[in-house]
């Protein structure tokens, strides 16, 4: 598809679609929406940038705001129509910003119980009647033993980062949802990656659905630049300030491997006079969010980070990623590199690479 015209979508959602600037779909979208709208259950596979969220955002609330128009509406509290699960809070406050940008034309009540927030914040948002729902299956799964929601309504389910759910072990708490939800529904599953355990999963849930895995599964983006720098004598800090230095459009993400190596990192930082914050789970959330809005908002143009960021994390004006410590995966790197040059934009990530990242650097010869 061309134009998210081609869709023929709602006025009430193309009409958002234009306000925010989306003209052209991506590759994901464009082969993903139009099964969605007609009901089919879809497998995306597709690169971290490559904007998943807005893929099954689209169809679920034109679903949604059918049922309604057609005189169909939610009336009875805690029983949503549609449920994206997310692995995390982070990113479940990332869904939940997308879904709210086109509320205000649609109408429609979107609502969150994520874990890491308090309870009773949770209980107070599933209160009344609402169309959508984004949640943690553990949060989930408190709530309905509590009876406070229920699925007996639920017409559409959402697995968005598919491998992260499975990296969390929420595999279990999936199944069980999965059983107390009507039979009779439309899935979507969402991953960046199609490990084994996610290939088990499609296999044993989402056997009926379409497979959809875009041109640059498992690659770099087109529009990413990739800066490799050998560290002279396993020294990396003046390597740092030196890259630090450089003119960049945008705010640099660095990347160690550990909690030790991201606070050492960040000590050496402010001690040269370096502005930075750190952003890992292990640490308290509030301070954990400040740190992001205030790199988000540029605020702050250094943020320091375990993989926890590289998973799901979208902050548009990202111009640089750094791998101070390279990760050992493959996967993990990708990740990593996925947090610049999203959506069609340009960015780059310099690698700190000594002997032992060898043979990381020759597979990412491959990827190129």
């Amino acid at each position: 598809m061309s134009s998210f015209h081609a869709f023929e979508l709602l006025p009430s959602l193309q009409t958002t679609l234009d306000e925010l600037g989306f003209d052209t779909p991506t590759e994901i979208q464009g082969r993903t929406i139009p099964p969605l709208l007609r009901g089919e259950s879809v497998v995306g596979v597709a690169e971290t940038g490559s904007g998943k969220t807005l893929a099954y955002a689209l169809p679920v609330m034109q679903e949604m705001k059918e049922l309604e128009l057609a005189g169909n509406r939610v009336t009875e509290a805690g029983q949503p129509r549609a449920l994206v699960l997310v692995p995390s809070s982070d990113l479940g406050e990332q869904v939940a910003k997308a879904f709210k940008a086109f509320t205000h034309d649609t109408r429609l009540r979107v609502r969150s119980a994520l874990g890491g927030t308090a309870m009773k914040i949770a209980r107070k948002n599933v209160a009344g009647p609402f169309e959508i729902l984004l949640a943690t299956p553990g949060r989930l799964e408190q709530l309905m033993q509590l009876k406070l929601l229920n699925l007996t309504d639920l017409q559409f389910l959402v697995l968005d980062e598919a491998d992260q759910i499975l990296d969390q072990g929420f595999l279990p708490g999936i199944k069980r949802i999965l059983k107390r939800s009507p039979a009779e529904k439309q899935l979507a599953l969402f991953t960046a990656t199609a490990s084994d355990g996610v290939q088990d999963l499609i296999g044993e849930m989402f056997s009926g659905a379409e497979i959809i895995e875009t041109t640059g599964r498992h690659r770099l983006v087109s529009t990413l630049i990739t800066d490799n720098r050998a560290v002279p004598n396993g020294k990396r800090f003046p390597l740092l300030e030196e890259v630090l230095a450089e003119p960049v459009e945008g705010g640099t993400l660095l990347f160690a491997n550990t909690r030790g190596q991201c606070d050492k990192l960040a000590e050496e930082l402010v001690e040269n006079g370096y502005p930075c914050a750190i952003y890992r789970g292990d640490m308290d959330k509030k301070e954990r969010r400040k740190n992001l809005s205030d790199f988000r908002d540029g605020r702050l143009e250094i943020l320091i980070s375990t993989d926890l960021a590289a998973r799901g994390l979208d902050v548009e004006n990202i111009g640089r990623v750094i791998n101070y410590h390279l990760p050992k995966e493959l996967k993990n790197y990708l990740h990593r590199a996925g947090r610049t040059a999203r959506a069609g934009r340009e960015g780059t990530v310099i690698n700190f690479v000594t002997e032992r990242d060898q043979n990381l650097i020759k597979r990412l010869d491959t990827i190129q």
